[in-house]
Parts: C-alpha cells; structure tokens; sequence
C-alpha cells in the first residue's frame, strides 16, 4: 500500500504445477468472492488435465538435461517493456501480409515482428544471421474439443515450434509470420488425440527427438513468444475497483531468456510487448530505428 492510495497485489506462482490460465482461473475466483458474487463462482477443476495427459514419472533425464540446457543458461538479462499502439499494429498487420496468411492477427503481426528485430540484433552481435527458431506457447484447452479442460489447472499448453533459416527464406515478416502460423495450425483435433492417454508422451516425445537434433546441429538461436491478450487480467476486481495497469516478471531469470510477453493495452487495442533478452541484445535492438518506428519504449520497470 503506498502513500498516494494505491495498492499494488502481486502474485507468484510455481510453473511446475501451474500456467498463465490456472493464474487467471485463481484470479477470477479470488476477485468474485471478494465482491461478495458467491453464486457466479467457477470452481476450478483440480485433476481433468492429468487424467487426459497423465504424467510421466519419471521423465527421461535426457530430456531434461535438453531443456536445461536450451533455458536454463547462465548470463545477465533484461526485461523491458514496449508498447505497440493500434496505428502500428495496423501498418504490421498490413506488412504481415502474405500468400498463405492474409489476415494476420494482431498478435501474429506483433510476434513476427518481434521475432524479425531480434534476428537484426543477433547478426549485429555476431555479424552473421543464424538460423533461428521461434517458439510459441499454445493453451490446450480450447484445442481437440476438450470442453471439460476449460477450468482446468496445470500446466494445460505446449510449444509450436517454427524454423527460420534466412539465407534460404530471408527476413520478410510475411515469410515469418506464415512459418509462425503454420507451426500453430499443426496442433489441431488429430493432433490433440494423438498426444491423450498413456500413449500421448510418445507423440511429444518424438517432437522432442526433433527439437534435440535440430538443435545439435545447426545451433541455431531461439527466442520464445506467448500471449496474454483477452486473458481479461485487466478485468480482476478484488474490492477496489480494476487494475489501471498489470506487470510481468520481475528481476528476469535465465529461465526466461530471449523470450516475449504480449499483454493487452488498458484502453484500446495496442500491445505490451515485455521482452527479456541478454545485454547485448537488448542493447542492439534499443538501437534498431525499424524497430523504434512501431515500438514506443515504456518507462524502466525496477526489480525490487
């Protein structure tokens, strides 16, 4: 609580048992009883997601030893946030424009463009344009026709996966903003049947060999997107009236390296994209004058 009257409420969650939907499921319920609306309360559903995707145990060690080592990096890395207002939007969904994609959400346009930048910002470090592989986090609950998953709380999402390799297919944002899509439409109904039940790990786990060996040889660099947008955060009311504005993170970690967060504006339909990169990258793409015609820096945000 501050001097001014404001109240700043924060909230910490373990990944190992929860994502951003469980967070706004916990959000909803907490805010209605709060206000007092018992009879509109929607209970969350404690264990729907592990009897459709059982858990492994244990979980082979070299996949874990893989994912400690694509996230788990040693190094010093910075948060900021950007804010894209609706005119950029705009002008990026109309660049994003492609054969396949020719409406491109906003979303897409943001994460293409994003995605684009810090590929400028690697070849200005290392003075080469590397393959890069771009992940996106996608909530599973709405796939497959999976009703009974839509309160559900745990970790109900996976990564789509897609590779760039400029030299062959350039920089265009239509290019990138086509592969990101693609990779997004492959997890659909066969796909979510295919990864259900006791026999589903050995669909990921294919998907994983995949990953192991594209990153074995090629090195490429990796950079990880996932979307906050109509998650209604804004909308919590816990006694006080909503929210004038929401923060992510806090002092960024190596576990969220090269890595993007989109959330919606308070008013209108602009984005906040708040990005973790290391130092020099953060440092190359502050300097991009691409990238400062659409994106508007925000304010420094201190990790207390």
């Amino acid at each position: 609580m501050f001097a001014c009257g404001g109240i700043a409420l924060g909230l910490c969650a373990s990944h190992k048992i929860t994502d951003v939907k469980t967070g706004f499921i916990l959000g909803f319920v907490w805010s209605t009883i709060c206000q007092g609306y018992q009879p509109e309360i929607r209970f969350p559903a404690l264990s729907k997601a592990s009897l459709i995707f059982p858990p492994k145990n244990p979980m082979p060690k070299n996949y874990i030893s893989m994912m400690e080592n694509l996230w788990f990096t040693k190094g010093n890395f910075i948060t900021r946030k950007f804010v894209f207002n609706e005119e950029a939007i705009a002008i990026l969904k109309d660049m994003a424009k492609g054969e396949v994609e020719t409406t491109p959400t906003r979303t897409e346009a943001v994460s293409g463009f994003i995605w684009k930048c810090s590929m400028a910002a690697s070849r200005a470090i290392q003075g080469t344009l590397k393959p890069s592989i771009v992940v996106q986090a996608v909530n599973m609950r709405p796939k497959g026709k999976l009703t009974t998953l839509d309160g559900s709380v745990g970790n109900v999402f996976w990564w789509a996966s897609a590779l760039s390799n400029p030299a062959e297919t350039g920089t265009e944002l239509s290019t990138l903003v086509e592969l990101m899509s693609q990779s997004i439409a492959v997890i659909d109904d066969e796909y979510m049947r295919s990864v259900q039940g006791e026999q589903g790990f050995e669909a990921i786990a294919e998907h994983l060999n995949q990953l192991e060996l594209l990153f074995s040889f090629e090195k490429p660099d990796i950079f990880a997107f996932t979307s906050w947008i109509n998650t209604d955060f804004h909308k919590l009311d816990f006694g006080w009236g909503q929210p004038c504005s929401i923060a992510l993170l806090g002092k960024a970690g190596p576990e969220f390296r090269n890595f993007t967060v989109l959330v919606e504006t308070k008013y209108g339909k602009g984005i906040e994209a708040w990005i973790t990169l290391d130092e020099t990258r953060m440092s190359a793409l502050q300097k991009d004058h691409e990238f400062l015609n659409f994106a508007s820096p925000s304010l420094q945000i201190s990790s207390l």
